[in-house]
């Protein structure tokens, strides 16, 4: 007998839901999903302190939709937190609005466990058990960094650089300068090389990509090249190729601009910049030549969790 599994992922950036349908050996098929772009702690505070009023109306609104979705499945429902309400000062009051109002329970994941996730999901995507990985993930309001030898993690980093955070912090129009690259370049660095774990050099056979900013990269290289694979699992583009399209899209200064670049995903037009910055300095910093991209991450490796804790699923 099947068994139906919900994960939701309420990110920085956007909530996610995926539904996943597994069978007895153990392997699952994603039958539904969604997504919705929320940005939050994006309104109010400085940093990603505070969740406003908005955003707690709008995220009980989108967890009751997938509530209901997932319950036509007769699915079994987990629903995780990252960093924007993991950060929020406000954090325990948005989490116990949200059990009153939809009846879920969210688990607020600490960094760390966040990255463990992301990469039992990337392993789900691709066979990569016998080699050197470093694995990035970049997101709203953080950005997470595995480094494994033959599946063992060495390292799981979550660094507070996200599209959302840095958006917020370096472009609050969304007007790109030369000054806030330069200032926005010199804080993530800052922030890479005062993590002791990440001082010294990894040696890795494949960089893995995963997420959004990283696959909306992906399929943007793809449309210039006139290539629209059915599925980014497995795509891979090079430093060189992720430079160009870092070039033409930070060569479009406002807003208004970028949503006229061929290709480009309309809701993320206005973060973009920001996460391109961090990706080109994780590119430089880590000596990354080439990338290849998991469609698999956090939602993912939440299913597999569930499926592990599972007595029928050892």
């Amino acid at each position: 007998m099947n068994k139906y599994f919900a994960a939701i992922d309420m990110g920085t950036n956007s909530f996610h839901l995926i539904i996943v349908e597994v069978k007895k050996d153990g392997k699952f098929k994603i039958i539904d999903r969604d997504r919705e772009v929320i940005r939050l702690a994006s309104r109010k505070g400085n940093e990603l302190s505070i969740i406003s009023a908005e955003e707690i109306e709008k995220s009980v609104n989108i967890i009751n939709r997938y509530v209901t979705l997932a319950k036509t499945y007769n699915a079994e429902i987990k629903a995780v937190a990252t960093s924007a309400i993991r950060e929020a000062t406000n954090r325990d009051d948005y989490v116990k609005t949200i059990f009153e109002r939809t009846g879920l329970q969210i688990t607020v994941l600490n960094g760390k466990n966040e990255a463990l996730l992301i990469f039992q999901g990337i392993q789900k995507a691709l066979n990569i058990e016998d080699k050197n990985v470093i694995c990035f993930d970049i997101g709203g309001g953080s950005s997470e960094i595995v480094y494994a030898q033959k599946s063992k993690i060495i390292i799981s980093e979550s660094i507070k650089i996200g599209a959302v955070r840095l958006s917020k912090k370096f472009f609050p129009d969304y007007i790109i300068t030369e000054k806030a690259i330069k200032d926005c370049e010199a804080f993530i660095y800052n922030n890479l090389t005062s993590n002791f774990s990440l001082q010294k050099k990894l040696n890795f056979d494949i960089a893995v990509g995963t997420s959004g900013t990283i696959q909306s990269t992906a399929s943007l290289i793809s449309f210039k090249k006139h290539k629209f694979p059915s599925s980014l699992n497995k795509y891979k583009f090079t430093h060189e190729e992720f430079i160009n399209i870092f070039l033409e899209v930070i060569s479009h200064k406002s807003l208004k601009e970028r949503m006229n670049i061929p290709g480009i995903e309309q809701r993320r037009a206005d973060i973009l910049p920001a996460g391109l910055i961090i990706m080109k300095v994780l590119f430089e910093y880590f000596d990354v030549k080439e990338m290849i991209i998991s469609e698999y991450a956090l939602r993912e490796g939440v299913v597999l969790d569930m499926l592990y804790s599972q007595a029928e699923y050892p």
